[in-house]
Order: structure tokens, then C-alpha cells, then sequence
């Protein structure tokens, strides 16, 4: 019986017998099948919620379709390429990407370089192509957790040498991407982070004091910026100023009520004929509600559970614990953007600017989260059969 190292939780993995001898499996296909349906079906949904509003902006009902099946085509390629690359080449190189995420949000701070859109400098552009370093950094962030947590190993127990140096790292992307403003990207990061060291086998009671001394961080960050502050009101009396400020959501939940079980057919919605901005990216959810109604809903809702419960199963079988922790942290990253954004459009969170996962039309968050699938699937086709080698003294491959 494998013994756990100090410092880290009970996990299945933990209960697993040794055995030597790696063994290549096969790719996990209902982890891929999965996510390829979740492509499939925000391609349909962002071609129904953009049509109408692309012929009329650009004169090409197909304008916004095009470019999600190109970042589809492209995510795809980098997702197949990243499944066939050993993930422990990731350990080696979490610093040096580390390094070029923070200097790409430095440019996007400087004028010139960064493009400002609705209030926000987030985008670098490449020509004919805008990146969002926000989005690169949340993956970034899991592969340098995952190392770091793996080097530390007992250690983590220990708030000075476990917790903080990880912390000042985080802290400091942090503050570049708030400086965008990106809020939303910084709360997710910070979710990431603390369930990754919970999962490590953190102190709870570090992990509670972080969340409480972060309480107040995030209010100041809200109370002290008009638009969040308005967003914080909105959330709270949204039928108040259903013509205003509450617009959106307000316009959301009519969708999701004009949907009613089975929904108003695919492509007769009309809350995207001008009534429910960004129907085609972060409130696409809410289209899906009025069109497939609350069995469309249900079933996106369940195939990300599918989702998670498959990553975890393959971060508990993974061969090595960079392997664990990077599965499970990629898992955590996706399932928990997906959970906030549903939440949003539901009203039962403050409205953010966070995609939902796979279907929402956005070029960077959807090529990042493909490349995160190709991780995955590099760890579940590389491992020891029912076996860890991850307990006390065990190989962490660099």
C-alpha cells in the first residue's frame, strides 16, 4: 500500500498498489468526445447569436463563425500536438513561461501595443490577430502551481516557505492583470491557487486567513471603481434599473424564461436580435437557454460535470505528482470558469467578463482551454496501470 507523503491529502492515488513498468494507454475518448461536443455546439450557438448582428455590423451573417472555426481548427491542431508531448516537459519550462506572460501583460499595459476595447486594455495584436495574455495566464499559472507544489511537497504545510514565495509570484501577475482592468481573471487565478493547495494538503487554517484578509482586498477593488461598484448594485436590485445598468441580465433572465422546458427552437430566439448584448460570447449561455431551453441548459450543465469528473479521474491516475496536480489544476481552471459563468448568467453571481468554456466565441480563451485538454489527455495516455509513484521518495521527473 503506497504510503502519502506529508503534507498531502488522502486522494485515491494514495490507495493505489505499486506496480513498476510504465504502461502507454489510450487517449481518454470521453474526455475528448466531451469536449469536441461542447466546440460543436458553440459553434451552432455563437452562428445563431451573432448571425443577425455580423450581416448588419460587417455585412456577413458568417463573420463571427468564421473566426471561431478558425481558432476551432487551430485549437484543435495545438490540442492534438499538446496530447502527444510528455507532460513533464511542462515542469521544466513553468519559470521561463512565467516570465514571457508577465512581460506580455506589461506590453498589453503599454499604449501602443495594447488594444483598448469597452473600457479595458486586454489585447495584443499580431497582425491580423488579437491575443488576450489574461487568458494564456490562467493555464500558465496551473503549470507553474503544479511544479511548485511538486518541489515543495511537505513543505506546504508551512505558510513562509510553503505558501508565500508561490504567493508573491501570483500576486504580482495579479496586479498586471488588474491594471487591464480584468477582475473576473484574477478571482478565477485566485480559485485555482487555493483549491490547488488545499488539494496539496495546505492548512486549512491558511487557506481560511488567505480568503479572509482577500475579503477586503476585493471590496476596495470593487467599492473603489464606479463600474464594478454598479455592476455590485446591479447584482443586488437587478429589476431596479432594468432599462440601465440591469439591461443585460435582466435580458438574460427573459431568456432563459422564454425558453421554458424544451425551449423556442434552434435559431428562433429573439433576445439576440439586439436585446441581450454579448449573446455570442460571455452570455451565450443564455441563448442556449431560450433556444434548447432547460434541457439544452441542463445538457451543457452536465457535460461539463462529465467534464470534471473525468479530469479528476485522470489526475488521480496520473504517473508522477506534477502529473496529479497539474490534471487536477487544469480540470479546476476550466470546470471553475464554466461554474462562475453559468452563475453569472443566472444572476447568481455579479456580472464578469469570463467566457464559458469551449462554446463561447473568443479565439484566446478557446485555443487555451484545447491546449489544456491536450495536457490532459498527455496524462491519461501516460501512466502506470493502476499504479503512483508519487508517495514519499517517489519520481517526480525533474
Amino acid at each position: 500500500m503506497a504510503h502519502r507523503s506529508a503534507g498531502t491529502l488522502a486522494l485515491p492515488w494514495s490507495q493505489t498498489s505499486q506496480r513498476s513498468g510504465k504502461q502507454r494507454v489510450a487517449t481518454d475518448y470521453t474526455l475528448l468526445a466531451v469536449t469536441m461536443t461542447l466546440a460543436l455546439v458553440g459553434l451552432v450557438m455563437v452562428f445563431s447569436a451573432s448571425a443577425i448582428v455580423a450581416g448588419n455590423r460587417f455585412h456577413d451573417s458568417g463573420f463571427y463563425l468564421k473566426r471561431q472555426l478558425a481558432w476551432l481548427t487551430l485549437g484543435f491542431l495545438l490540442m492534438h500536438l499538446t496530447s502527444r508531448i510528455d507532460y513533464t516537459l511542462w515542469q521544466k519550462l513553468s519559470r521561463p513561461m512565467l516570465i514571457i506572460m508577465g512581460l506580455l501583460l506589461v506590453m498589453v499595459l503599454v499604449p501602443g501595443l495594447g488594444v483598448s476595447a469597452k473600457g479595458a486594455r486586454r489585447w495584443l495584436r499580431l497582425g491580423p490577430i488579437s491575443l488576450q495574455p489574461a487568458e494564456m495566464v490562467k493555464l500558465v499559472v496551473v503549470i507553474y502551481m503544479a511544479a511548485y507544489l511538486t518541489k515543495k511537497k511537505d513543505k506546504i504545510t508551512s505558510f513562509r516557505d510553503g505558501l508565500l514565495p508561490a504567493l508573491i509570484v501570483l500576486g504580482v501577475l495579479s496586479v498586471l492583470v488588474l491594471r487591464e482592468p480584468d477582475l473576473g481573471t484574477v478571482v478565477v487565478i485566485g480559485l485555482v491557487t487555493i483549491g490547488l493547495c488545499f488539494l496539496a494538503g495546505a492548512r486549512i487554517s491558511h487557506l481560511v486567513t488567505l480568503g479572509l484578509c482577500a475579503v477586503p482586498v476585493v471590496l476596495v477593488l470593487i467599492l473603489g471603481s464606479s463600474y464594478r461598484r454598479q455592476r455590485l448594485m446591479t447584482f443586488m436590485a437587478p429589476w431596479k434599473e432594468a432599462s440601465a445598468a440591469g439591461f443585460q441580465i435582466t435580458q438574460s433572465f427573459l431568456a432563459f424564461g422564454s425558453g421554458g422546458p424544451f425551449g423556442v427552437g434552434l435559431g428562433e430566439g429573439k433576445q439576440k436580435l439586439y436585446f441581450l448584448p454579448e449573446a455570442h460570447t460571455d452570455f451565450v449561455l443564455s441563448l442556449v437557454g431560450e433556444e434548447l431551453g432547460l434541457m439544452g441548459t441542463a445538457t451543457v450543465i452536465l457535460l461539463f460535470a462529465v467534464f470534471v469528473w473525468r479530469g479528476f479521474q485522470i489526475a488521480a491516475r496520473a504517473r508522477v505528482p506534477f502529473g496529479r496536480y497539474l490534471g487536477m489544476g487544469i480540470t479546476l481552471l476550466i470546470g471553475g470558469q464554466a461554474l462562475v459563468n453559468a452563475a453569472v448568467v443566472t444572476g447568481l453571481l455579479p456580472t464578469k467578463g469570463l467566457t464559458l468554456p469551449f462554446v463561447s466565441y473568443g479565439g484566446s480563451s478557446l485555443v487555451v482551454s484545447l491546449v489544456g485538454v491536450g495536457i490532459l489527455l498527455s496524462i491519461s495516455r501516460d501512466r502506470h496501470a493502476g499504479g503512483s509513484r508519487g508517495g514519499r521518495g517517489g519520481s517526480d521527473h525533474g
